[in-house]
């Protein structure tokens, strides 16, 4: 698999390993080999990545793990995360293997009991001969939802339901949102932390 891949829909930053998407990290490049980013083409690298992540990595709700973790080493050596985490794990793995990756927002009710929303985090992908951002969703764990990696039809874990006041939040960031990147780093455990996520993203930076 070829070190790099350029689109004219992504950038640089695309590519780019930061404080919280580390994939310079021992631990990042060592799980990128061991899935393959060195010898299987690439759109088989990100479905071997994303399924490992939505499926050996716990999301904390699911099995009430009270650790917060937000850097893409840590979720992949704690084993452990929320949706956010998970994603900046995942774009980990792939930028570690040159395939561009990017962060997704989407506003999903909290319930459906309960009309208050809550920001939830996933990813989109960009490969050879593709033409354009695929969205990923690495949650997994809770029954019934059925995301799974795909460059046709999107399998996400929630499609949106507008007339709930749900939506899909624009844009394909190369780096996490700072209020969503506040609540993961404030948040001392599981519980604070759910109070902490923003309710929204739009009109913000």
């Amino acid at each position: 698999m070829s070190s790099s891949t350029a689109h004219p829909w992504t950038s640089p930053d695309h590519l780019r390993a930061d404080e919280v998407v580390d994939h310079h990290h021992p631990a990042v490049r060592d799980l990128a080999a061991t899935l393959g980013a060195d010898r299987l083409p690439s759109h088989e690298y990100a479905e071997a990545a994303f399924t490992y992540v939505r499926d050996r990595i716990p999301h904390s709700d699911d099995v009430g793990d009270p650790r917060v973790t937000w850097r893409a080493s840590d979720v992949l050596t704690r084993s452990t995360g929320i949706c956010h985490a998970k994603a900046h794990a995942l774009a980990a793995l792939l930028r570690a293997a040159g395939v561009p990756a990017g962060l997704c927002y989407q506003r999903l009710r909290r319930t459906d009991e309960d009309p208050s929303t809550v920001v939830h985090g996933l990813i989109a992908v960009a490969l050879p001969g593709g033409d354009g951002w695929h969205r990923q969703d690495p949650r997994g764990g809770e029954p019934g939802r059925a995301a799974r990696f795909s460059l046709a039809a999107e399998h996400l874990a929630w499609p949106v339901r507008p007339e709930l006041g749900e939506a899909d939040l624009p844009g394909v960031h190369a780096a996490a949102h700072p209020r969503v990147l506040t609540a993961l780093r404030s948040a001392r455990h599981r519980e604070e932390l759910g109070a902490l996520l923003p309710a929204d993203l739009t009109g913000t930076s």
